[in-house]
């Protein structure tokens, strides 16, 4: 990213699982530089499957999985230390299928009785160039109402549903949020949330206590990085405009002020695999002169798999930034008179 004319001096990042890291990546250089003095990453901690689900149900400790791609993600050295963390062990014995990362974390947090502080000193071994916390240190689990009424309990149980999602919910219901999270949003002057999964790497956030409620009435621009593309399963059906539905109607009012999507070529051998698996190119449906603001711009990275170019990102996101920081009164104003819109299974609601 070329050093911008400006920029935001206080930057949150909100979501989950792969889409994160790779936004953080892309914003690192502006803490480096000193352009912008501080980064937040709040990150979801609903995950219940691989090393991070074995280490939840045997120790109690939230997973620490998309804990440890944001420490690296955000780490000074990402080739050599970062190698350490991301190393998973193999077949060979009781440690298969665990990452180097997650056990260190696990031990900082027995060996200091608090999540937050091995947190904290891994972040000082890896020099880390922001802070990361979890959404809520409470043990957390999902839950999903499904289009056709019935239940599913857990994040990985909710990935393989292949149903349609009315709405998630936390249990706890009243899971506090982390230290700091809150004061975090409320001092931003950018939140940036996702990309990810729309279900369990983004709603999960929302759902903290306390936390829809301070991107209701926070100052920042609120920025959605949109997928790239449609999730297979749960979210079947959805356009750019039910995620922004979904997102704030979760939320309980209109935060979002512009959603940043992807508006390039894809290679056409990765867009026909993606296309046979039924994950189709995700789009705002049409033109679009209102608010959220439509933000659209190249996002993606060259490679085999379809994913969000760090550097890419981080520049839309800051140029998005600059332009809603031009209309600071038509946000609070359209904040608060934007209807809602839902779109659940294939019906819209008003």
């Amino acid at each position: 990213m070329d050093r911008p004319a400006s920029a935001p001096r206080r930057i949150v990042a909100i979501g989950g699982g792969t889409g994160l890291p790779a936004v953080l990546r892309g914003l690192r250089p502006l803490v480096t530089a000193g352009v912008s003095e501080d980064l937040t990453a709040v990150v979801t901690v609903t995950d219940d499957g691989g090393s991070s689900g074995r280490l939840r149900r045997s120790m109690g400790l939230p997973p620490p999985g998309d804990i440890r791609n944001c420490l690296v993600a955000l780490s000074e050295d990402e080739e050599l230390l970062s190698g350490l963390f991301q190393h998973r062990y193999g077949a060979s014995n009781e440690l298969e299928g665990h990452s180097v990362g997650n056990l260190i974390l696990a031990a900082l947090a027995e060996q200091t009785g608090c999540f937050l502080k091995a947190i904290e000193l891994s972040s000082r071994v890896l020099r880390t160039a922001g802070r990361i916390l979890p959404a809520t240190q409470a043990n957390v689990s999902l839950e999903a109402l499904l289009a056709d009424g019935s239940r599913v309990v857990g994040e990985t149980s909710i990935n393989t549903c292949g149903q349609a999602i009315r709405r998630v919910f936390l249990h706890p219901e009243a899971a506090a949020p982390a230290p700091g999270v809150l004061e975090a949003i409320q001092q931003a002057d950018l939140v940036a949330i996702g990309p990810g999964s729309l279900h369990t790497s983004v709603l999960p956030n929302l759902l903290v206590s306390g936390v829809a409620r301070a991107l209701v009435e926070t100052q920042a621009v609120v920025v959605l990085i949109a997928n790239l593309v449609r999730e297979r399963g749960e979210a079947i059906g959805l356009d750019l405009a039910d995620h922004v539905a979904v997102v704030e109607d979760h939320a309980g009012a209109p935060f979002l002020d512009a959603v940043v999507v992807h508006d390039g070529p894809l290679d056409p051998s990765t867009l026909l695999r993606y296309e046979a698996e039924g994950a189709t190119p995700l789009a705002w449906p049409g033109e679009r002169d209102g608010w959220p603001r439509v933000v659209r711009r190249n996002l993606v990275a060259p490679g085999w798999k379809l994913r969000h170019e760090p550097k890419a990102t981080a520049g839309a996101l800051i140029e998005t930034w600059a332009l809603m920081e031009q209309d600071r009164d038509r946000r609070a104003l359209d904040r608060s008179v934007r209807p809602a819109r839902v779109r659940v299974g294939g019906d819209e609601h008003r």
